[in-house]
């Protein structure tokens, strides 16, 4: 059984406690899955540690967001809930205040950016809710639901400064610990705050020495700054494919949360992003939104090696499309597809002697355009585009000096 680890009173522990944590996990008894974690053979040889994935993508409505959305629901009395709730998000808090509203009867309003993918959307208004899309990102789908909130008297449920919501999110530390109580490293992402200052204060509470790590998507580092800054940031403009965790304003409460508990906060690229979404999608099987595989592309930013790491996969909602670019985009990052154009003399044979030169590497042509009409740039010369299959960077090298070495120069696309 897990015990509360005694620590000094301070502001954040008023915010959400081990208790608080312990409390939301008797409310969610029966209304979530049980994620279990597993351990990841790829991540662990990519990074050098031994790499668990706690697959909150499989979770009820598809991500971690039911656990503080109905914790928080739950406690509210009957006459709050008939007022009716409403709540801004660009998702997964979207589908687990309609879920939690509806298993509890009360009516619900969301308020999600336009720019939210339909997936999300209609699986919203599939538990219920009423959906209202206002704005082009998260904090203007935030700002009109809180004017919602004062027009009709509506009960807000914040999708991450909130200590309800902060609790439940927490829920997820316990089950992991609960499983692997010798875990060195938690990592996971970052948006408004709420999932990651949960998993601390249950995880530091029960063990100090874990080290708590969150996750954030470069182009919306607005916590990383925060931290830097040690004053809440508000970013002008966010640019990511992490849509889920694009906030451009942390919490308050959360802020306080991750200033307190948090060994760190890393940044990652988007193209880091695709390539950890193919990995999760060719070598587990498990398809992941981008803000869900935040943790897993920040494992190489652990100097830090031969640690047990748990990596919080926090949400699978994806539409097919998206799928589609992030595996196209990934294949690339990975050095799987290989684009190229070269000079070929207008001469027959010349295309011959390209395709023997690939054959002879083991590279697979996916498409060849050959056209004496597109002139390169000197005189009695055409240019030639190639894409093909390869097996990663060392192969895509392989094939760069083998016509090298027959003296044909390669211009890379991708």
């Amino acid at each position: 059984m897990m015990t509360l680890t005694t620590q000094n009173n301070s502001d954040a522990d008023k915010i959400c406690s081990l208790s608080d944590v312990m409390e939301a996990k008797n409310r969610l008894n029966g209304i979530i899955k049980d994620t279990k974690l597993f351990h990841s053979r790829i991540f662990s040889s990519e990074s050098g540690n031994q790499v668990y994935i706690k697959p909150e993508n499989l979770q009820n409505t598809g991500a971690f967001k039911i656990r503080g959305a109905y914790n928080k629901i739950s406690k509210l009395s009957e006459g709050e809930r008939n007022r009716g709730l409403i709540a801004s998000s660009a998702g997964n808090h979207a589908q687990g205040v309609a879920f939690a509203a509806q298993k509890l009867g009360a009516p619900a309003v969301i308020v999600m950016p336009k720019t939210t993918p339909l997936i999300k959307v209609e699986a919203t208004r599939n538990y219920g809710a009423e959906v209202i899309l206002y704005g082009d990102i998260y904090d203007e789908a935030y700002k009109y639901a809180r004017e919602l909130e004062k027009e009709n008297g509506y009960i807000f449920i914040h999708p991450f400064d909130d200590p309800d919501v902060i609790a439940g999110q927490g829920t997820i530390a316990l089950e992991i610990l609960d499983e692997l109580k010798d875990v060195d490293y938690i990592l996971a992402a970052v948006g408004g705050g709420g999932l990651l200052s949960g998993i601390a204060v249950a995880a530091k509470s029960i063990n100090p020495n874990i080290k708590v790590i969150g996750v954030e998507p470069e182009g919306s580092p607005s916590m990383r700054l925060s931290l830097d800054s040690d004053r809440i940031i508000d970013l002008d403009t966010v640019k990511t494919i992490a849509d889920g965790a694009a906030v451009k304003k942390p919490g308050e409460l959360t802020y306080k949360l991750i200033k307190e508990y948090v060994d760190d906060i890393i940044t990652v690229s988007d193209y880091e992003l695709m390539e950890s979404f193919l990995i999760l999608l060719e070598k587990h099987k498990l398809i992941a939104e981008n803000a869900g595989v935040l943790p897993l592309a920040g494992l190489k930013r652990l100097t830090e090696k031969d640690k047990k790491v748990a990596c919080v996969v926090s949400g699978g909602n994806i539409d097919v499309l998206t799928i589609s670019s992030l595996i196209n985009r990934g294949l690339v990052s990975r050095g799987r597809i290989f684009c190229f154009t070269m000079e070929l003399a207008d001469k027959p044979g010349q295309l011959v002697t390209v395709c023997d030169i690939l054959a002879k590497t083991g590279a697979n042509i996916i498409k060849l355009d050959h056209n004496q009409y597109k002139t390169a740039y000197r005189f009695m010369q055409v240019q030639l585009e190639v894409t093909v299959e390869t097996n990663g960077h060392a192969h895509v090298a392989q094939i760069i000096d083998a016509f090298n070495k027959e003296g044909f120069i390669i211009n890379k696309i991708y």
